[in-house]
């Protein structure tokens, strides 16, 4: 089905407090060349311990109103991509409506992980494409810090906290979404996982710390393996070659990781934009960070086309081949 959506604003947010490899130091037995060669992270951004993901999403909305001169008044679906609510219920999507006095819409959360941000995206195109929905708010939200284990070397080197919001609209004449392609593999779920009532998985005893727990040698081959495939098919679907996309965005999990999935991809990392260095991995925020930061350093450009490929627990993953016309 041509799509009828098209992306009309962006803004974001991440807290003010730094976490430095200098810093992790100090905590775990680590040290800055050893993270930087294994992720290519330098930072993570920390949201307070009275600072939640509702109030980052706020600032990432405020953020895309400012810049933009948009009103949300008239949004008729707010859609809300994380794993790190403020509470169990009521959902962030709520607050957003509560907080900006929203007067007639649908909310509510989703969690893909990491994949979020472009699941929202893709179900706010296809909501708006079918005419159920013609202004919908798509926000990543998350505060990872909360549920990271600092005692554990492997894992606490990577996740930082922020927030990314975009404003989808109905537009039959010059829409954004050109393509996409989904996929899971939920046998490996147990790969990367935080607890909640059960603490099993398949009949598997799971780390009950209520923290995310992550196996990275075997998400790191589930990745390199699977999205290059993934590109591969989600091209076709668009009927473009690699030739025709003007930049790569795949979710920030590790620099080291994207670098195998563009060698396998024939992507160049020049085409590549991340927030990995300075962010780490902020979930279903790191491609609206890393896209954002594209716009801000003049490399995204309109008429730009991107490919946008976010992949995570679950195992899920979601690409999509957007045309960049704000």
């Amino acid at each position: 089905m041509q799509s009828k959506a098209r992306i009309t604003a962006i803004g974001t947010y991440v807290p003010e407090k730094k976490l430095t490899n200098e810093d992790l130091e100090k905590m775990v037995d680590t040290n800055d060349e050893w993270i930087v060669q294994r992720t290519g992270m330098k930072e993570r951004r920390i949201a307070g311990d009275d600072e939640f993901a509702s109030q980052l999403a706020y600032k990432a909305i405020e953020d895309l109103i400012e810049k933009y001169n948009k009103d949300v008044k008239d949004v008729d679906c707010i859609i809300v991509a994380t794993t790190t609510a403020d509470y169990a219920f009521p959902s962030v999507a709520c607050q957003i409506q509560n907080h900006f006095n929203i007067p007639c819409t649908g909310a509510f959360d989703l969690n893909a992980t990491c994949a979020g941000f472009t699941y929202a995206l893709h179900l706010a195109n296809n909501l708006i494409t079918s005419g159920a929905h013609k202004k919908i708010l798509v926000v990543a939200t998350e505060t990872l810090s909360k549920v990271t284990d600092y005692k554990d070397r492997t894992t606490c080197i990577l996740f930082g906290d922020g927030a990314g919001a975009m404003l989808v609209e109905y537009d039959h004449e010059n829409p954004s979404f050109l393509a996409a392609h989904m996929g899971t593999n939920g046998e490996g779920g147990i790969n990367v996982y935080r607890t909640s009532f059960s603490t099993t998985m398949d009949g598997k005893a799971l780390s009950d710390t209520g923290k995310i727990v992550q196996n990275g040698r075997e998400v790191y081959k589930w990745a390199s393996r699977t999205l290059p495939e993934g590109i591969h098919t989600l091209l076709g679907n668009a009927q473009l070659d690699i030739e025709n996309i003007n930049w790569f965005i795949p979710h920030s999990a590790n620099l080291r990781m994207i670098e195998s999935i563009c060698e396998k991809s024939n992507i160049s990392i020049e085409k590549t934009l991340t927030s990995v260095k300075y962010y780490g991995n902020t979930s279903a925020v790191s491609i609206p960070l890393a896209l954002n930061l594209g716009i801000e350093e003049g490399k995204v450009k309109n008429e730009d086309t991107l490919l946008l490929y976010g992949f995570g627990g679950g195992l899920t993953h979601l690409g999509l081949v957007v045309k960049w016309n704000i």
